[in-house]
């Protein structure tokens, strides 16, 4: 097994650029040390310059309908009375939030964060000379936590910020966040780039972020990641802190997936990533060893969909992708943010390991097919499921409702409150549907085929969460469900 181990450590050694070798040769970029105190008396000045302009401030405003009093909300009342009460009615406030933007097209695109301005009936965008426009949502991704906004100025050509290339972003570059904290007005704080990455923070579904100590508070978010080039490193997004304020641990979407969401609103205005085709899971280091692998790294491919580009490529259960386009791939979320980061239609070489050896398997991206259509449809008849909305599962329609793209059936999708099903709760949007009354389950139509109307009882099967449950529902008299 050891020299089993060496020789696969030594096959990715070889392979350089498509396995465990990037980093290392990402540092023999040459950075020259100073060598004397004038350039070590250094201004950050004519960055601020170039970049400060394009960093707008983002103000928003929501209506929020509250009761005048909290038992109306409690979710014990609404189970049992509902909305059927008139008194206590829904009063409106307004409230506020603030945030920043990066404008990215003269003609007054601005990227900014999504949850600045998630929910929000006005949208504000004040430039850095304190003129303030309106602003319209052009796409909104609450997966990567990015938003493309537009506001008009007429024919007037606006200041912007150059995207980066932020895989070449090493650890220790000097970099400046720029942006609105706490509202008091644009800010620049500085500091240093302190990891590359960072997929485990769980901010959002395609989490690679870049990690910086320079001072990044509320208000930050939707800001300039600026290194010293002048261009966009990423958005800011996050902090890590136990107070709210900053801690010296702040997170940015790195410019390259800038670049896909915004190259979708620009382009199509709606948003498909590329698919692989491929269920897998990170390599751990008690995976790496019975993989013979001296380190942890990699994602094992646990699944392989049929006839997706992962399958037409040679890509099988028990082989381990190390790398994508040469960028070393530490695990399934660095997977997921490498291939969302690609055009659909483009070609990538993959480095799989592969029955003891890396090789390389060419991969063209395409977009996850919608098969079966959705169906979306909203059932009715004398029967419990009456005013449940469902649709067919297929890997496009589940990448739009962030659930694993293997999923297969008849997915509840929504259910009318006024009905029983929503009074009773014995169907939950995000239920699969599996069988009913003996049928099985496949499609919308199935379903539709199998609800007789004044049944004595309606026994059916799902998938809630992960566990499969068998429900039995006896019309006007009871329910009940078993694992």
């Amino acid at each position: 097994m050891k020299q089993f181990a060496k020789r696969v450590s030594l096959m990715i050694a070889v392979i350089g650029g498509l396995a465990g070798t990037a980093h290392a040769q990402d540092y023999e970029v040459t950075r020259e040390v100073p060598q004397s105190g004038t350039q070590v008396q250094l201004s950050y000045a004519p960055v601020v310059r170039e970049a400060a302009p394009a960093v707008v401030n983002i103000y928003t405003k929501q209506v929020v309908r509250s009761r005048r009093s909290a038992l109306f909300d409690d979710p014990l009342f609404q189970r049992f009375f509902g909305d059927q009460f008139s008194f206590g009615m829904p009063e409106e406030r307004v409230r506020g939030s603030l945030g920043s933007g990066v404008i990215v097209r003269p003609n007054g695109v601005i990227v900014t964060n999504h949850h600045v301005i998630d929910g929000a009936d006005e949208i504000q965008v004040v430039l850095a000379d304190r003129r303030e426009f309106d602003a319209r949502v052009v796409l909104d991704d609450a997966r990567t936590d990015l938003a493309i906004l537009q506001i008009d100025t007429g024919d007037e050509t606006l200041p912007t910020l150059g995207l980066s290339d932020s895989d070449n972003v090493l650890v220790g570059d000097i970099v400046l966040a720029i942006g609105n904290p706490f509202g008091i007005g644009q800010t620049v704080t500085g500091g240093i780039v302190s990891a590359t990455a960072r997929t485990q923070q769980g901010i959002s579904d395609f989490g690679f972020f870049i990690q910086t100590d320079a001072a990044v508070n509320p208000g930050n978010s939707g800001g300039a990641l600026v290194g010293m080039n002048g261009e966009l490193l990423g958005i800011n997004t996050a902090i890590y802190s136990r107070t709210g304020a900053s801690n010296g641990i702040g997170f940015a979407i790195p410019a390259n997936m800038v670049k896909s969401v915004l190259r979708a609103a620009l382009n199509e205005g709606q948003l498909v990533r590329p698919w692989l085709g491929v269920n897998g899971q990170s390599v751990t280091g008690d995976l790496a060893a019975s993989l013979g692998l001296d380190r942890a790294g990699g994602v094992l491919v646990d699944d392989v969909f049929p006839g997706s580009p992962a399958a037409l490529a040679g890509l099988k259960v028990g082989d381990v992708i190390m790398a994508v386009a040469g960028k070393e791939v530490i695990d399934e979320p660095g997977l997921n943010f490498r291939v969302a980061t690609l055009e659909n239609g483009s070609d990538v070489t993959l480095a799989v390991l592969s029955e003891g050896f890396i090789q390389e398997r060419t991969v063209t991206l395409a977009l996850p097919p919608e098969e079966p259509k959705r169906n979306v449809t909203k059932l009715d008849g004398r029967n419990p499921f009456q005013g449940v909305t469902v649709g067919n599962l297929s890997p496009r329609f589940n990448d739009e409702l962030q659930v694993d793209p293997f999923l297969k059936g008849v997915v509840v999708l929504e259910v009318d409150r006024r009905t029983p099903a929503g009074r009773y709760q014995f169907l939950l949007p995000g239920d699969i549907l599996l069988g009913i009354n003996g049928a099985r389950i496949e499609r919308v139509e199935d379903l539709s085929a199998s609800l007789g109307e004044d049944e004595e009882r309606y026994v059916y099967q799902l998938r809630r969460r992960g566990q499969a449950l068998e429900c039995m529902i006896v019309p006007n008299r009871s329910f009940r469900c078993r694992q």
